[in-house]
Formats: structure tokens, sequence, C-alpha cells
């Protein structure tokens, strides 16, 4: 009898499971070097928010300076708590965690009705230990997510952030005399056109960090073309920690909090969707318990960051894309780009060096990211099986609802605020719809019959080619089984019943 202890790890309530793609260790130099790509990816996206929020409240440069450090400082904690894990909180995935811009028009709003500061920390408090509290009802909707879901939200995911690659290759401020100048868009396609040689031509190590080669290259080109700005680097603090409620503690406004609450239902949704598709991505098992301890690190991160002066956290799309594109699926690599993230946030003058890569460089890597995205949605829709189903329609809905944000910023401007705050975002969009439309038509099938509709007709059928390489002459099937060429009965297995062995 094997009377070995188990390990402490196993007797824990979080365990972590061998032979995991996530769980993957790379050389350290690697590690740092490809969480640090993470790093650039996000930036960006993760300094705006405080930006215009800080601008709304009519803040100083200096204390703008401040807020953004807090919030690198308050994401890479947030990232370090999903990706280490902690029982009952962290999916333990490679999700990179920041501030989210589906609260920015909402903490903006409550700055203009003359709460302040002050009101939006207090709602963002309130608010997420609410969505805390609810989280074990979002982690039992995972058997409500098939690929012909999975699949709409990711390719939406992916569409939507196309945009904020446009933008940003266009030079990032559309109040600047050389938005969309040949010169940043010229910069975006010489850093995009890195990407893909770098892809090609290198090595395999290469082509995993040719984003951020590219970027250190697009930022060389830009500095010798007089288009990179380092003066500011050298400006400010070396070192400071921020100070825990330095704009004064929190209040707590009931209208606030409702408005908040909805942000915090509309994070839920989008950081179940970011789960489930990096899970996809990686090739690893993402369950209901997994969504849940997910779900749980991002309301724990919300509600501890107004206390360093940040806002909600919620996984980074955007970065979703780079693990597709590079490979590198290891958890460990982005809980080194989360330690990076806390030391800029208590180096400012580091957080300076990385804020002076150009807009446009940013913008070059983030079409190729953000279009891999699109891709492993598609590759997700190529599994699904349309013959005799309304799968097609699902998809072809779905998606279509979730441009429509895109496509119209404004199109939702005449509807209650609380309607239009979800609905904005395309991601959400596009979930709530195909989740509606996969309850409709794959679980409520009363009154479903075959070929339901025209959009039936269109699809065909197909047969992938790995489905049939198992398959020798004289095979056939008989009455709903497989038989060999000596008419013995060939064991089919589900691909789930086969993934578990």
């Amino acid at each position: 009898m094997n009377t070995k202890k188990k390990p402490a790890a196993a007797a824990a309530g979080h365990r972590t499971q061998p032979g995991r793609p996530e769980d993957q260790r790379l050389p350290l130099g690697s590690t740092f070097a490809y969480g640090f790509q993470h790093v650039l990816t996000m930036y960006g996206g993760i300094i705006a928010p405080p930006l215009i929020i800080g601008a709304a409240a009519g803040m100083s440069s200096q204390d703008i300076g401040l807020l953004i450090a807090a919030c690198l400082f308050v994401g890479g904690l947030a990232t370090i708590l999903q990706t280490i894990g902690v029982p009952f909180f962290g999916s333990q995935l490679p999700l990179v965690q920041g501030v989210s811009f589906a609260g920015v028009s909402t903490m903006v709003a409550i700055v203009h009705g003359g709460g302040g500061i002050q009101a939006v920390f207090g709602s963002v408090i309130a608010a997420s230990l609410i969505g805390l509290l609810i989280t074990p009802l979002f982690s039992k909707i995972i058997r409500f997510f098939p690929p012909v879901v999975t699949g709409t939200v990711i390719t939406t995911i992916g569409l939507t952030l196309m945009p904020v690659a446009a933008n940003w290759a266009m030079g990032g401020n559309n109040k600047a005399d050389n938005y969309g100048s040949m010169a940043n868009i010229g910069l975006a396609a010489a850093t995009m056109g890195i990407v893909l040689l770098l892809s090609k031509v290198g090595s395999a190590a290469i082509s995993r960090l040719s984003i951020l080669l590219a970027m250190v290259l697009g930022t060389g080109i830009a500095f010798a073309f007089g288009m990179a700005d380092f003066s500011k680097v050298g400006q400010g603090e070396i070192v400071a920690f921020p100070t825990p409620f330095a704009f004064g503690p929190p209040t707590f406004e009931i209208a606030a909090i409702i408005s908040m609450l909805i942000v915090i239902l509309v994070t839920l949704t989008e950081t179940s969707a970011d789960i489930i598709a990096v899970g996809e991505i990686v090739g690893t098992k993402v369950d209901s318990k997994r969504i849940g301890n997910g779900l749980r690190a991002d309301m724990l991160s919300s509600a501890i960051s107004p206390l360093f002066n940040s806002f909600t956290q919620s996984a980074f799309a955007q970065n979703v894309g780079l693990v597709a594109i590079t490979g590198v699926k290891s958890r460990f690599v982005v809980s080194a780009g989360g330690l990076i993230l806390v030391i800029l946030g208590l180096l400012p003058v580091l957080g300076r060096v990385v804020a002076a890569v150009p807009t446009p460089v940013l913008g070059g890597a983030g079409v190729v990211l953000f279009g891999t995205v699109a891709a492993s949605g598609i590759r997700t829709l190529s599994k699904v099986e349309y013959k005799n189903n309304m799968n097609l329609i699902v998809v072809a809905a779905s998606i279509g609802f979730g441009m429509i944000p895109i496509a119209a910023p404004a199109f939702y401007d005449r509807f209650p605020s609380w309607f239009s705050t979800i609905f904005h975002s395309g991601i959400s969009s596009a979930a709530v719809m195909a989740i509606l439309l996969n309850l409709l038509f794959n679980h409520l099938k009363a009154g479903n019959s075959d070929n339901q509709s025209v959009f039936v007709a269109g699809t065909e059928r197909v047969v992938q080619e790995q489905d049939i390489k198992c398959l020798v002459d004289g095979d056939r099937f008989e009455g709903g089984k497989l038989l060999d060429c000596d008419g013995k009965e060939v064991r089919i297995e589900s691909a789930q019943k086969a993934s578990e062995h």
C-alpha cells in the first residue's frame, strides 16, 4: 500500500493540477521577457481610464500621475492573485487584470453629478462587494457556453478591439494635429510589418517575442524620425508608494452605487467570457468552479482597489490575443507581468519610460493581436455543428448585435442609462444575445423542427480530416453503430469523455 503523504498543495482547496498547459514553467529570463510583452500590450489600456476620470474630476497632472501609478500597482496585484491563486480566489489562467473600460463613462457621470472622486471610490467598493456575493450565480452558467456561444464571444472580442488598435495607429489623441497622419499610420504599418517578418523568419524564441521586439524596434524607428519623446522620463519622483485614500475617504451614494452595480454585472459577464476564451486558447478545462474562483478574484480586487486610489478590475481581452499569437500559455509568465506592473506602480520613472512608447507602435502590434483573438473565435466556431439546427443564425444574429455599438457608438444614447451601460459594450451585447438564442433554440426545443429556417439551407455537411484518420477500408456506419471490416462494433466516445482520459 502506498503510504506516502500527499503534498501540502494537494490538500489545499485550490490545487495545481499537473500536466495543465498553463502550469508550464519557462526559464526566468524568458518568463520576464514574455511578461514584459504582456505589460506593453495592455499599458495603454490600463492608463487610459485614470487619465479620462482624472481629467473629468479636474485633477492636476500630478494627481492624475498618482492615479495612474495606483492603477498600475493594483492591476499588478490583481494579476498575481488571478494567475497564482489562493483558495477560492483566482482562476489560475494567464489573464492580465487592469482597470475596466466598462465603468469609465459611469464614473465620469458620477463625478459630474457632484459626488466627486470620493463617490466613485465608494460606489466601486459597495458594488464590488455585492458582485462578490453573487459570483456563485455567474459561475453556474458554464453549461450555457457551448462552442456556438464561446466562439461567437471570442470572435466579437477581437472585432470590438479593432477600433482601439485603429485609434492607437492614428495617434491615440483625436484632438492632436497629427492624428491620422501618414507618419503615424506609417509607423504603425512598419511595426505591424516587423511583427509579421519576425514571426516568419525568426527562430521559435524570436517568433514568440515578435510583439515585444517589434515594439522596441518600432520605438527606435520613431525616435530616429523624432516621433518619440523621452523628455518627461526624468520628471517627477523616482519611487512612490500609493498612499491609501490619498484623495479623501470614500463616500457612499445610493444612485452612484446602483449605477456602478450595473457596471459590475457587465464586468462579470465580460470576465466570464474572457476566462472561457483564454481556456479555449490554452486548451485547458474551465468549469464552473474555476470561473467562480476567477470572478471572486475580480470582485475582491475591485473592492480593495479604491483603498489605493484605483477602480474596478477586470481581465484584459487584448492580452488574451497575445496568448493566442505567441503560443506562450504559462500563467507564470503573466504573473511576472503582474510583478512588473507592481514595480511600475512603485517606480513612476519606469512607468514613464514605458509610457514613452509611441501610440502608433502599440496600434501596429494591436492590429495583429486583436485580429488573432477574432481568428481564435472563428476556429472555435469551425467546431460547431450547423446541420438541421439554428446555430448559424445564433452566430449571425449575435455577432451582428455585438457590432452595433461599434458601428454606431451613439446607437443607445436615447435608451435608459442602465440599458445603454450594458449594451454599449459589444462584448456584453454579443454574449447576452448568444446565450439567449442558444437557450431559445438549443435548450427550449419545444416547437423546433428540422430545417426550421432558410438559414439552415446554407449549411453544408463537413467532416474534419482528423475525424477520419482512424478509419480503415471496410469500416461502415450502420444502424447508428460504427462497424469495422469484420462487422465488429467500434466504440465511440464523446469528445468530453475522451479528453478526461
